[in-house]
């Protein structure tokens, strides 16, 4: 009799997670969405119900949709238990606290922020996403004259 090792790891040993979250993502997908109904096709008829959101009335999203938008929390969050778990409740409360930190430091108001201390202390600061090329601070939205911009922080305007 040979034994497979996937036989070993899943039926002969029970499931071990050390305290660790799950990393198959949940869906929040409902089982069944309604149409809701009142004409002869099925559409709501916008001169008695009035204009509604499309976002609110689609009732399929797909199932990775929520695990990629939640994906950097928990990795955080997964790296932070695996932290605790294998040095103890001083190492999450130290980066825990370094963040705050982080958050905590002024610059001017006019002046973009750009985390460098934040990415350090998550590990970040080695990839290149999206967001280190189109969220540069001359591509800002909002631009203001940076003595307006003091002031109005400071409540003197």
């Amino acid at each position: 009799m040979t034994v497979d090792f996937t036989d070993c790891l899943f039926y002969r040993f029970p499931c071990v997670s050390f305290g660790l979250p799950s990393i198959i993502p949940k869906p929040v997908v409902p089982e069944q969405f309604d149409v809701k109904s009142g004409t002869n096709y099925d559409l709501p008829n916008p001169m008695v119900s009035g204009l509604s959101s499309i976002r609110q009335s689609v009732g399929y999203t797909h199932p990775l949709e929520a695990s990629e938008r939640n994906y950097q929390k928990n990795q955080d969050r997964m790296n932070m238990i695996l932290l605790r778990n294998t040095q103890g409740l001083h190492a999450p409360l130290r980066i825990a606290m370094e963040l705050k930190a982080t958050e905590n430091i002024g610059r001017l108001p006019f002046l973009s922020s750009s985390n460098v201390m934040r990415d350090v202390l998550l590990g970040k600061d080695q990839n290149i996403g999206f967001e280190d090329v189109f969220n540069t601070s001359e591509f800002r939205e909002q631009m203001g004259q940076p003595h307006a911009v003091v002031e109005n922080h400071l409540g003197i305007l």
